[in-house]
């Protein structure tokens, strides 16, 4: 095990494994078919990816471009329409399909109209055949494009939790993050949110940004809780190749994980003292508030449908999406190939799925949640321990005071500092190949 699991508390934001940069180009095309044939397919997850934002933020890598110019939302829509069907088509009819959950992302799906949101959810419901209305759907939006018109569409199409990326409520802060927005049209947003009655309110906020102090910390935090929200994740800022801030800031540095590591602690223990559970390093659930899905929005289990150009899909044998970039000319080119795609039958690009990947991947999401995991469900899917698979890594855990010692029997479960180094702690857990494919990987 590497010494960077304790020198560098924020490597990796370990959201789904094997990591999108370890995916690759496959030669075999393999038919989705094929693919699917004898996966279980009745509590599918549904993920639509709409890669459109009116800013990028400085410190955004994720798959999305500003601007929508020459209709190319309505080629967007009309390739995902041909993209649900080839796969409704590919999940069969020899075995029942069912969908468990719902979710649309970016992006920021509601950079797309009212009536173009409506034909979202027409496409969801009429070609896949997920019944929105009876799942938790979650939608992520932001202050701009949460308009009452566009709300309207989501909470009458069965919107359960709508979340809203607002960083901070400090406008100089918000600046610095390259995220230039006001602090009353925030205001007026989540209002309009509420006004919807979606039972779900999620607020996103940043910590680590430059000239933050646990005072403005503070700040931010307050004016999220008088909204009440239902679920709260704390971020840490990471200034990642290709960004806005890539461009302007230097990396990492010890001063500033110092930062981050007390501003974590310090949101963490306010959340709590205001009568919020943690649920994961990030992601925070108001006590009397009901779950309306997986905890943390997973998306890293098997039997996942991904749809559009950034979305990425979960058989038990191979995890596939299409071209990934990070670069606004790159993003461009692949958003305008997969709009002129017509035969959407085969995967593109990805990663096979082993027998030790998937103990690594059932570890990795498990372990990373607040709640741990039950040492019966791993042995039960493998057959094995986690402590004789993973020995070394766990060891080295404990001897940090990662593990908690105190954890009720059958239990495996991270410390309050073991929660705190996740970021660090999750990519230890990379098996050498996927480590060897993210490290040859060439961003673009």
């Amino acid at each position: 095990m590497s010494d960077d699991a304790t020198s560098r508390p924020y490597r990796s934001y370990v959201y789904a494994y094997p990591h999108k940069t370890a995916y690759r180009r496959l030669p075999e095309r393999p038919e989705l078919a094929a693919l699917w044939r004898g996966e279980p397919k009745d509590a599918l997850s549904l993920y639509a990816h709409i890669p459109f934002c009116e800013v990028r933020c400085g410190f955004c890598n994720l798959f999305t471009r500003i601007g929508a110019p020459d209709e190319l939302t309505t080629r967007y829509l009309d390739a995902l329409d041909r993209q649900a069907a080839a796969v409704r088509e590919a999940l069969g009819e020899s075995d029942p399909v069912r969908f468990a959950t719902a979710a649309f992302g970016g992006g920021t799906p509601t950079f797309l109209t009212a009536a173009e949101l409506e034909r979202l959810c027409d496409i969801a419901e009429r070609r896949t055949g997920v019944d929105l209305r009876a799942v938790p759907l979650s939608v992520e939006t932001s202050p701009a494009t949460a308009t009452a018109d566009r709300l309207a569409v989501l909470a009458e199409r069965g919107a359960t939790r709508l979340s809203i990326g607002v960083q901070s409520f400090v406008e100089a802060e918000a600046r610095a993050a390259v995220r230039p927005q006001r602090r009353a049209d925030v205001e007026s947003a989540l209002g309009r949110i509420r006004d919807t009655g979606v039972p779900v309110l999620n607020i996103d906020l940043i910590y680590g940004i430059d000239g933050q102090t646990e005072e403005t910390w503070r700040s931010s935090l307050d004016a999220a809780l008088a909204w009440r929200p239902e679920e709260l994740y704390l971020y840490p800022l990471y200034v990642r190749p290709l960004t806005g801030l890539g461009r302007i800031s230097p990396g990492a540095d010890r001063a500033w994980d110092e930062q981050r590591l007390r501003l974590y602690r310090y949101g963490r223990d306010h959340l709590l003292s205001h009568g919020y559970e943690q649920v994961s390093m990030r992601m925070f659930r108001r006590a009397d508030a009901a779950p309306l899905g997986p905890d943390d929005h997973a998306c890293q289990t098997d039997g996942m449908i991904g749809l559009g150009c950034g979305a990425r899909s979960y058989t038990s044998a191979l995890h596939y999406s299409f071209d990934y970039a990070v670069d606004m000319r790159e993003i461009r080119s692949i958003i305008d190939a997969y709009t002129e795609t017509a035969d959407f039958s085969r995967a593109e690009v990805g990663r096979w799925v082993d027998a030790g990947e998937a103990r690594r991947r059932h570890l990795l999401q498990s372990l990373l949640q607040a709640g741990g995991m039950p040492l019966a469900e791993y042995e039960e899917r493998f057959g094995s321990s986690p402590f004789a698979d993973f020995a070394e890594e766990l060891g080295r855990f404990e001897a940090l005071g990662w593990l908690d010692g105190e954890a009720a029997g059958g239990l495996l479960r991270l410390s309050p500092e073991g929660l705190a180094h996740s970021d660090g702690l999750g990519p230890e857990l990379f098996s050498p190949s996927v480590r060897a494919a993210m490290a040859a990987y060439e961003p673009k």
